[in-house]
């Protein structure tokens, strides 16, 4: 349970809804409670008409001193006219019970839409909490947990914000008002009829323990298929492929098996509590008939026929806020359960983040790695060994090696995404790891080699990250991406929906368009990772040319396994293993007759045979 207490910061936030909603609680049951003594003495009037007045009736009137004023305020009107007096206490009934309809209205509209508000405010911070999260964390955790946590787990908590707390309130005030008017009418009845509540809390106790342990088990499993599920969706195209639709089938089935078995077993668990609820309200109710009549056989003082209809009433109002408890309980050991999950993450504190005064200076674009070391945390692979690079601005850097060389890795430490665990990485002389992480990103346009693009239309694509960005600086971009004329000829021109990922693209067109995305930001640095892999060799050219003229004053490092002879680079650095092996202008390369010259002409080999 101590993992709800991180909710008391949203309570704090909406007391006024929690208050209200507590004010609307006590006078729902205030109003409640009237029903069963006006009922009791009803039922004593209308049996002293049938036996006539005798010794029985000044014990009912002795006994009116017990009731509620109000109450007592309808004996009073029409104390000598029993006909006048049923009919008027029938329609103070009706009037009570609409009185206590509408204050429950209010009840579930301060309570329930607190809940709603909690439900929305953890939604985002979770949301908040994730895109601070560094690359790390997203390549040890899956998807589908992530979208269970801030769905399934969120849903789970508001039921406890709302629907569960506001049954524990309602008992609480049902519980109160009962016992207090119970006891002031007979205390014998109110013990008789109260004794197998304690059964009833040891119960509760020993399923709750059950409960909560079954719910984190269920929550897991549901995680794992949830999972299981967004990677068939996303893949779908290789499963089709590969024609492996009866296996992932089969995998989905057995994680969805070991769901419904554990939610199974938890239902039963549950079910336990309302035949125990039941079996316990109807023996109370048994032992306070039997008492009660005796008491009125044996002309027990204060004993009547409408103080036990009045107790059988009492303790049918018991009957859904005690059966509750259970719900209740439940509902509260699954929130605790998913607030847990949700705290496992909501205080995962990123390895990336902000110092305490970040700088926020202008990118000049001059760039220095020093003895950099990077290992990968989740692999082990070491990525890049002793890398040390002066990139002054306005220079323009290829590089280029084999897969595993370490090239993606520079520019994942150059946007800050990992920390190196030994050297430095600067720009402008000032260390990376003391630059506004946001101040610096957006300085800087990346195109990545996994090319992302959002389900949304090819221009809000484009313009991701630029949001006053005008229509005509979107064609601009695109124009110098070479993916213009492409875009006027789909259907809807820049307002097509590339689908989910950019499904409906190829693999050129979402390259280019990302590239678009990065252009567009007029930025003074630009990291190109490997983004010309997917387009032919007329449209590269004239990519790089366009890139030529966009790139005039701006510093650029363009990462490839090709070697651009158009581009005139003003440095080409060939790594192998992580470590630098060649250096130099392509001229200068090629003289030396190694591992670059043996890319270049192998490259040219290939490009004949075309």
């Amino acid at each position: 349970m101590k993992h709800l207490s991180s909710l008391n910061k949203y309570f704090w936030k909406y007391r006024g809804h929690f208050m209200l909603g507590f004010v609307f609680v006590v006078l729902t049951n205030y109003f409640r409670i009237l029903s069963p003594q006006l009922t009791g003495y009803v039922v004593n009037t209308v049996v002293q008409s049938i036996k006539s007045a005798d010794a029985n009736a000044s014990e009912i009137a002795k006994n009116e001193k017990n009731y509620d004023f109000l109450v007592r305020f309808v004996i009073d009107k029409f104390r000598d006219n029993p006909s006048h007096k049923i009919l008027f206490t029938g329609i103070t009934l009706l009037v009570i019970a609409l009185i206590s309809g509408f204050f429950m209205f209010l009840m579930r509209q301060t309570i329930i839409v607190m809940s709603r508000h909690i439900e929305y405010d953890q939604k985002n911070e979770i949301f908040t909490h994730y895109q601070k999260l560094d690359t790390n964390f997203y390549k040890t955790h899956s998807t589908g947990d992530l979208m269970n946590r801030i769905a399934d787990d969120v849903s789970k908590v508001r039921m406890y914000t709302g629907p569960a707390l506001m049954y524990f309130i309602n008992l609480a005030a049902v519980l109160i008002f009962s016992i207090f008017f119970m006891f002031k009418a007979n205390p014998k009845l109110t013990i008789v009829a109260l004794a197998p509540l304690p059964l009833l809390a040891v119960a509760i106790y020993f399923v709750n323990t059950i409960i909560n342990r079954k719910s984190e088990r269920v929550q897991s499993l549901l995680s794992d298929l949830t999972t299981n599920a967004q990677e068939s969706y996303s893949g779908i195209r290789v499963i089709k492929s590969f024609v492996q639709e009866k296996a992932m089938l089969g995998f989905f089935k057995k994680n969805s098996e070991a769901y419904r078995d554990n939610a199974l077993s938890l239902a039963r668990t549950e079910a336990i509590y309302f035949p125990s609820m039941a079996l316990l309200i109807g023996l109370s109710t048994l032992i306070t008939i039997m008492v009660g009549s005796l008491d009125v056989v044996n002309r027990v003082e204060g004993a009547s026929v409408g103080r036990i209809a009045e107790f059988v009433m009492y303790i049918q109002m018991l009957t859904f806020p005690v059966s509750a408890i259970g719900w209740t309980a439940s509902m509260t050991q699954r929130a605790a359960t998913s607030q847990k999950r949700i705290n496992e993450f909501l205080h995962t504190e990123p390895d990336i983040k902000n110092q305490k005064e970040p700088v926020n200076n202008k990118l000049e674009g001059n760039i220095t790695l020093t003895n950099v070391d990077f290992t990968y945390p989740h692999t082990g692979i070491n990525a890049l060994k002793d890398f040390s690079l002066q990139i002054n601005s306005g220079e323009k850097i290829a590089i280029v090696g084999r897969t595993g060389s370490g090239k993606s890795t520079i520019a994942q430490l150059l946007l800050h995404m990992y920390e190196p665990q030994k050297g430095m990485i600067a720009y402008d002389g000032i260390p990376v790891n003391k630059f506004d992480i946001h101040s610096l990103r957006k300085q800087i346009s990346y195109v990545p080699q996994d090319v992302f693009l959002f389900s949304e239309t090819v221009r809000n694509n484009i313009r991701f990250g630029v949001e006053n960005a005008s229509d005509e600086d979107v064609v601009t971009a695109a124009k110098q991406a070479s993916i213009h004329t492409e875009i006027e000829s789909f259907q809807e021109s820049y307002d097509t929906l590339v689908g989910e990922r950019g499904v409906t693209l190829s693999g050129g067109q979402k390259q280019r368009i990302s590239i678009a995305r990065a252009l567009i930001k007029d930025p003074e640095i630009v990291i190109f990772d490997d983004c010309l892999s997917a387009v032919d060799a007329r449209t590269e050219k004239e990519i790089i040319g366009n890139l030529y003229r966009f790139l005039q004053g701006r510093t650029a490092i363009i990462i490839t396994h090709r070697i651009f002879s158009l581009f005139d680079f003003d440095k080409i650095i060939v790594l192998d293993s992580g470590k630098i092996a060649e250096q130099g202008t392509h001229n200068h390369l090629l003289g030396l007759n190694g591992y670059y010259a043996e890319m270049y002409n192998r490259q040219q080999e290939q490009e004949k045979e075309r």
